[in-house]
Formats: structure tokens, C-alpha cells, sequence
């Protein structure tokens, strides 16, 4: 843990509470699509766990089998103006729309412009391949709400006003 990073391991009501608390910092509009878009991955994936992390650069909703990191699938990244899902191992993904973005090791993404992109049948055909790849099924039922970090530090989620001349 570094000095930026609060310890913030939070469950339960009080893990709602602070996610509501870090959707807050965004734009009305982005606001309505992270909630959106995050309604329709529970709808999706009822059983996943969903851990969060206000990073410095990014506001992310992870999810995942199990409540450890490293298997988790996907995840949700927004900054200001911007979503985007990831798959955290969509370089092994077979895509043959061409739609996943990025050009690392692991890492693909596709960007949302609405939570209504989650409907796709492209990107549904996506998060089928990538919860069929997963180190564990996911649970019947309701998977668990964990906020795993917080940085004190954080770029702006909201972009600045426009300046007139």
C-alpha cells in the first residue's frame, strides 16, 4: 500500500455507500451511464463479485468469480467523458468484428457509449467467450460488493468548463 492509497476494504452497506460516493464525483450524464452499465452487468452476471478501485487515473468496477484480483474478467473503467469495458485477458479472445481495442499483453477494450452498447450481440458474444475462460464458474445468486482501493490522489472526473473568450 502506498501513501496515496487508503486502506479501504469495504463490504456490505458501507461498500454502497462509498461507490455511490465515487460515481458522485462524475458528470451527471457519465454518473447515469456507469449506473446504468453496472446495472446491466448484475443483471448479466448476478453471481460475480464486483471490486471497486478510485484509482488516481481511473474509476473502476471489476468483476469476477471470486473476490480476488486476479480473476477477475472484467471491468468496467471510466474517467471523465469516457467508459469503457475491459477484458482483462481479451488478447486471447477471439474477436471477429474487430471491435476490441488496445495492444498490450493482456488487456482489450471496447468504449461505451451508452449502457445500451452492453445489449450488443458482439459485445455479449465477448463476455460469454470471457466468463467461459475464467479460473471458476461464477456463484448462483447474488455476488458481493468489496471496494478494494482508494488513492486520495485523483485526476479530475469531470472535465473543466469551457473557457469563453
Amino acid at each position: 500500500m502506498t501513501k496515496s492509497t487508503q486502506p479501504a476494504l469495504q463490504t456490505g452497506a458501507a461498500a454502497e455507500t462509498a461507490l455511490r460516493s465515487f460515481i458522485a464525483k462524475f458528470s451527471p450524464k457519465d454518473q447515469a451511464r456507469i449506473r446504468a452499465a453496472r446495472r446491466l452487468l448484475r443483471q448479466r452476471l448476478p453471481g460475480a463479485y464486483e471490486l471497486v478501485y478510485d484509482n488516481y487515473n481511473f474509476f473502476v468496477i471489476a468483476y469476477g468469480p471470486t473476490e480476488r484480483p486476479s480473476e477477475a474478467v472484467v471491468s468496467l473503467a471510466a474517467q471523465a467523458n469516457r467508459l469503457a469495458l475491459c477484458f482483462l485477458d481479451g488478447a486471447q479472445l477471439s474477436d471477429p468484428k474487430g471491435i476490441l481495442r488496445g495492444g498490450g499483453r493482456r488487456v482489450r477494450n471496447v468504449p461505451l457509449a451508452s449502457a445500451a452498447d452492453l445489449r450488443r450481440p458482439d459485445i455479449r458474444a465477448l463476455l460469454h467467450q470471457a466468463f467461459a475462460r475464467a479460473a471458476a464458474p461464477l456463484a448462483v445468486g447474488r455476488g458481493q460488493l468489496i471496494v478494494r482501493s482508494v488513492s486520495k490522489k485523483q485526476r479530475p472526473r469531470r472535465k473543466p468548463a469551457k473557457r469563453t473568450a
